[in-house]
């Protein structure tokens, strides 16, 4: 069997550790890894990503962008899990569900950027509504959003589940409230919005798992579309995806009493799609791992369609 050499730049971070996790007994990849005493070499890091058939990028925004001036083999392919390429319009944007010119590009593409975990949950929900023609491109949209605290990075991880942790991460933490979360450019270009959505993020006293939700007035959008309509164009432009569904209108066969809890789909690569509401209005929510179809899951779900793999291959 003809293996594909992996370099993974960034393994120590949480999106490295899931990469690799999901990854290491792959018998189709070969992995290189680094010397842990090395991992801030740059010869060394230029080295290896040189030496693979694809790097993944689990970086900081500077240092994703440095790694990628390290590239001297044309051969190379590379995957980057940060924010420093996803509206580059030469980089192809991962979510192969939103469209058959998104899978395309991926399935050409060299250099293919991982969308952010809110952003897919948004992209998931607004991308068709504007695509479809529903909401108009310059409609005031709102998003809110729950995630679990894993992905507020290793320091906050560390105090969340510290012995001594403050008092007030006990509850539900608002935040990016000047609205410059750094999302907020991958979810107007992507979607094709006009203006940027108000965005309204929360951190919770969960480990993993995001429910993000964005609520329409009926009467605001092209054709006053009525719930059922709304619920009919999701579930025929995410007709045969595997790890994109669209339950039930109004959730009536996945809700318990009501509730859209958030972290259900923890450790796995699906993402879900609820349409809800009234005849005034519609909220939109989609619920997914922020580990997985929000950063490392999604990242592999590219490689394999990347490399031909069965697209399933590691993910859940």
């Amino acid at each position: 069997m003809t293996t594909i050499k992996v370099y993974i730049d960034g393994q120590a971070g949480t999106t490295g550790l899931k990469l690799f996790d999901r990854i290491k007994n792959r018998e189709d990849i070969e992995l290189l890894t680094i010397d842990p005493a090395k991992h801030r070499d740059n010869a060394e890091r230029a080295r290896l990503i040189n030496e693979s058939d694809v790097t993944f990028l689990c970086l900081p925004d500077a240092a994703s962008v440095e790694a990628v001036s390290f590239v001297e083999n044309p051969k190379v392919r590379i995957i980057d899990a940060s924010t420093a390429h996803r509206t580059n319009p030469d980089w192809a944007y991962g979510f192969p569900e939103l469209s058959a010119a998104h899978r395309e590009k991926i399935v050409n593409s060299n250099r293919v950027a991982v969308p952010g975990c809110y952003a897919s949950g948004f992209l998931s929900l607004v991308y068709p509504m504007v695509q479809s023609g529903l909401l108009p491109k310059d409609y005031p949209v709102t998003c809110h959003a729950v995630s679990g605290y894993s992905g507020a990075g290793k320091g906050a991880i560390a105090v969340y589940e510290s012995a001594d942790r403050p008092e007030e991460y006990g509850s539900p933490r608002q935040y990016a409230l000047g609205q410059t979360h750094k999302h907020l450019p991958e979810m107007q270009k992507i979607s094709g919005l006009e203006f940027a959505p108000m965005f309204n993020p929360l951190v919770c006293d969960y480990f993993a798992g995001m429910v993000v939700s964005v609520p329409l007035h009926r009467r605001l959008l092209n054709g006053k579309p009525s719930v059922e309509q709304v619920h009919e164009m999701f579930a025929k432009h995410y007709e045969g995806q595997q790890f994109v569904k669209v339950r039930a209108i109004q959730g009536e066969d996945v809700l318990e009493n009501g509730f859209l809890p958030a972290n259900t789909l923890a450790g796995t690569n699906m993402l879900e799609i609820f349409v809800c509401g009234n005849d005034d209005r519609i909220l939109l929510a989609s619920r997914l791992d922020n580990l997985g179809k929000g950063a490392s899951g999604a990242a592999l779900q590219c490689f394999n369609i990347m490399t031909g793999a069965p697209e399933e291959s590691g993910l859940v």
